[in-house]
């Protein structure tokens, strides 16, 4: 599953106000390679030290970096498919029957699987969504909005402000 890159950079920020360890990679050093190496990703063009003022940047290279793994195994052969996010919150029981029967599920589930929305996932966790939606979220500038632009095309996933869906999404037919 993949959601808007904005959107998880944004959530990453609320996130990392509550998480220690994403707060320091926040406040120092070198956050593309630090990223890139906990995700396990060798990519060496995003790997050279680059240090970046916006508070954006850590999430937007976590929804990306997600997505390119996704995608290289795609090129590498593996049958796997996406689920985007917007279209599950948008039509939950829809969505649940397309990913259930491309599970070979029985699409009777469907029902049950959305009552999960109606729960918060994270309740009683620090990351709660109690406990960071107050956070102020970090503003898009055009300069930043330029910047994060770069790091997606080197990344060859899609822009800020484009469509955003990625191949092999599965969907409403």
């Amino acid at each position: 599953m993949y959601r808007d890159v904005m959107a998880v950079a944004k959530s990453f920020y609320r996130l990392s106000m509550v998480a220690p360890f994403l707060r320091l990679q926040y406040l120092y050093g070198d956050v593309r390679k630090l990223f890139a190496v906990h995700c396990g990703v060798d990519i060496p063009d995003i790997c050279e030290p680059v240090r970046s003022d916006n508070n954006l940047m850590f999430g937007v290279l976590h929804a990306a970096l997600y997505i390119t793994t996704y995608l290289e195994l795609r090129r590498r052969g593996f049958d796997i498919s996406a689920v985007r996010y917007e279209d599950l919150v948008a039509r939950p029981l829809d969505m649940c029957r397309v990913v259930l029967e491309f599970c070979h599920l029985p699409a009777s589930l469907a029902e049950l699987a959305v009552k999960a929305f109606d729960v918060d996932s994270q309740a009683n966790s620090i990351v709660a969504k109690s406990a960071v939606g107050h956070f102020k979220e970090p503003r898009l500038t055009p300069q930043i909005k330029t910047e994060l632009n770069e790091v997606l095309k080197q990344l060859g996933v899609p822009l800020l402000g484009e469509p955003g869906i990625i191949e092999g999404t599965l969907s409403l037919r």
